[in-house]
């Protein structure tokens, strides 16, 4: 069985995420979706928020699970025995820095990467940018599944 992980930190997850685990999910007899906690950037949801809005948004996918972990990505790689890991592209300035990832992934352990490219209406969203214009309390309607938005508006009501 051909098994790949998609992995990020996803914080928050965004239409441009969903659409390459959609691709992926037709290219692998499974895909896994991990939340990785990732030390250099500052968390805006937690890891477990994460993880439950990547159940919510791949409920509608029956080949794709989700996880959470911390470590490297390879290790978590091999814990679900993936074969390949799957990076979107959305641009040039992404292929430089998720080229040097692969090559070194596939040096330390084996796994291959396979890039899928941003669709053309998601090319231009980034999760940093949601959060700060969540934390103005503007409108992400359009650029996030419904389960992110919904939460992320929730939050600011209680700030």
């Amino acid at each position: 069985m051909a098994v790949a992980m998609y992995p990020g930190s996803f914080d928050p997850i965004h239409s441009g995420h969903v659409h390459v685990v959609e691709v992926a999910a037709q290219i692998f007899e499974k895909v896994v979706v991990a939340a990785m906690y990732n030390p250099e950037k500052e968390g805006f949801l937690s890891l477990e928020q994460r993880e439950e809005l990547l159940n919510e948004c791949f409920s509608h996918l029956d080949n794709v699970t989700t996880m959470r972990a911390t470590g490297l990505v390879v290790e978590a790689a091999e814990r679900v025995s993936a074969s390949h890991l799957v990076k979107g592209l959305r641009g040039v300035a992404d292929l430089e820095n998720e080229m040097q990832m692969a090559q070194t992934n596939k040096t330390v352990s084996g796994i291959q990467t396979v890039f899928i490219p941003a669709d053309p209406q998601h090319s231009y969203l980034s999760s940093r940018f949601i959060r700060e214009i969540a934390a103005q309390a503007g409108d992400i309607t359009d650029l996030v599944p419904a389960a992110v938005a919904d939460l992320l508006m929730r939050e600011k009501k209680s700030d």
